[in-house]
């Protein structure tokens, strides 16, 4: 795999954890129970710590890392919005919502972990996908519990 390439998944990646920064931080905002909004605004802060060391690697190998989410997510939040406008709001909804992001950044950690990745850059990579899977276990969870109390 040439630098380039390197730089592109990279950068995809940035863009995911950008996607999952803004989307942490609008279920954060919508959510309204106050042990939920940290946890959202807490995986807000991982998913820009993520970026950030995606986009030092990528200045490290001679590239323009990515600054800003993809236009999908953007277009994501905005349903989002919309939808708990039309809902109230429901925790159970918003987290719903906030699961179906962490499986788009499930997807696009494990297509980069398919490709040939430098051994350092791999381990990186790895060790965020990391983060990802219990995001989106603890997101689950978190769904299920207020599925279980609206019963």
């Amino acid at each position: 795999m040439d630098n380039k390439d390197v730089i592109s998944t990279l950068n995809d990646l940035i863009e995911t954890c950008k996607d999952g920064e803004q989307g942490f931080r609008t279920c954060a905002e919508d959510i309204s129970n106050a042990s939920m909004k940290s946890f959202f605004t807490d995986r807000a802060q991982q998913c820009a710590q993520a970026a950030g060391e995606l986009q030092q690697e990528v200045r490290a190998l001679g590239g323009d890392p990515e600054k800003s989410s993809s236009v999908s997510a953007t277009l994501h939040r905005r349903w989002v919005d919309i939808k708990s406008a039309i809902t109230g709001k429901d925790d159970e909804s918003i987290l719903n919502e906030c699961e179906r992001g962490e499986d788009v950044a499930k997807r696009s950690y494990a297509a980069a972990l398919e490709k040939p990745l430098p051994e350092g850059i791999r381990t990186m990579v790895e060790r965020q996908y990391q983060g990802v899977l219990r995001n989106h276990d603890q997101v689950k969870q978190l769904r299920n519990q207020a599925r279980a109390t609206k019963s």
